[in-house]
């Protein structure tokens, strides 16, 4: 009889570990042709924090909550002998404005035109006000053209700001409906009213 495992190897085995990849160490494909991304270019904006001990006087129409309104007598000068003597006039009184803390924008210039960086940087500093406790989301700015050929009002004018004066408003106003490619500089205060403030927080998911 043929025995058929004659053959087969009978002797005990030996488990022997056979080395393992670690899985800590493993060997990353060369980088090639990397490079260092660009950085994001920003508008550049200069802002100064004014204080309410500064005693800056606003002229114009502007919301209540941008300054405080002081009363102030305004000095008689009665020098003829007989006419202080026979008749007083009234003292004249006068209400000053005085702004309160906020946020004056003093310069903002954008590297490119028409490329939201310049919407992107007063966003920033409204939301920058809105946290200031002191400052309580008030931001001011002078409209004044850097050249001849530029004028900042109706990019203000977009993002919510307004004129302390009406009649510059309603010229603004005027502007947008007939849609005139070219604004005549103004040239004015313009502060950006509470009411707008949230709307120009989401500009530009709105509009």
């Amino acid at each position: 009889m043929i025995n058929n495992i004659a053959t087969m190897d009978l002797r005990p085995q030996m488990a022997v570990a056979k080395p393992m990849a670690s899985v800590s160490s493993f060997s990353m494909p060369p980088i090639l042709g990397f490079k260092t991304p660009p950085l994001k270019e920003k508008a550049i904006i200069k802002v100064k924090k004014v204080k309410r001990g500064d005693n800056i006087i606003i002229p114009g129409e502007i919301e209540d909550d941008y300054v405080d309104i002081v009363e102030e007598i305004l000095p008689q000068n009665n020098s003829n002998f007989f006419t202080s003597q026979e008749f007083v006039s009234p003292p004249i009184k006068r209400q000053i404005k005085y702004l309160k803390n906020c946020y004056i924008i003093d310069y903002i210039q954008s590297p490119k035109a028409r490329c939201g960086l310049g919407t992107e940087a007063i966003k920033n500093l409204a939301e920058k006000a809105m946290f200031d406790s002191k400052a309580d989301g008030r931001i001011v700015t002078f409209s004044a053209p850097m050249t001849k050929e530029s004028s900042p009002a109706l990019f203000f004018y977009k993002l919510g700001f307004r004129f302390t004066s009406p009649e510059a408003n309603q010229y603004m106003e005027e502007c947008i409906i007939k849609k005139i490619p070219d604004i005549p500089a103004q040239v004015g205060m313009m502060y950006l009213p509470k009411s707008r403030l949230h709307k120009l927080l989401r500009y530009g998911e709105l509009f």
